[in-house]
């Protein structure tokens, strides 16, 4: 399962985070009860860990930084700016290819009973 975003469920990260915060007064240093919870609950790194605590931090607001939340509300509207680019392109293309063909043909308008381009019609 390496290299796969969300390989460890929210409740081993959830009680890693948790262990961790428990057992800092335990070890001489973050990093070390970070270590030692990475072995205890058999997780990949210890930067894993330190990751999940920092985001831990930042979602409680003890850390400045853009929540989990946020940034999944981050990610969605980026993708749909993507999908909404995407379509705009599309129309653009579609119009400009009919508006060509307009330009060409020659018609009698209703509206000032001329002959010239089809530029009131839609």
């Amino acid at each position: 399962m390496a290299g796969r975003r969300g390989q460890y469920p929210p409740e081993l990260r959830e009680r890693a985070v948790r262990l961790v915060a428990e057992c800092r007064a335990d070890h001489g240093s973050e990093w070390e009860s970070m270590r030692w919870v990475t072995q205890k609950l058999g997780i990949g790194t210890t930067e894993t860990v330190r990751k999940w605590v920092r985001m831990a931090e930042v979602d409680a607001g003890a850390r400045p930084g853009v929540t989990s939340e946020e940034s999944a509300e981050l990610r969605r509207l980026k993708a749909e700016v993507k999908v909404l680019r995407r379509a705009n392109e599309i129309l653009k293309a579609a119009r400009s290819s009919r508006a060509g063909r307009r330009t060409r043909s020659r018609a009698a308008c209703s509206r000032c009973r001329g002959m010239h381009p089809a530029r009131h019609q839609r």
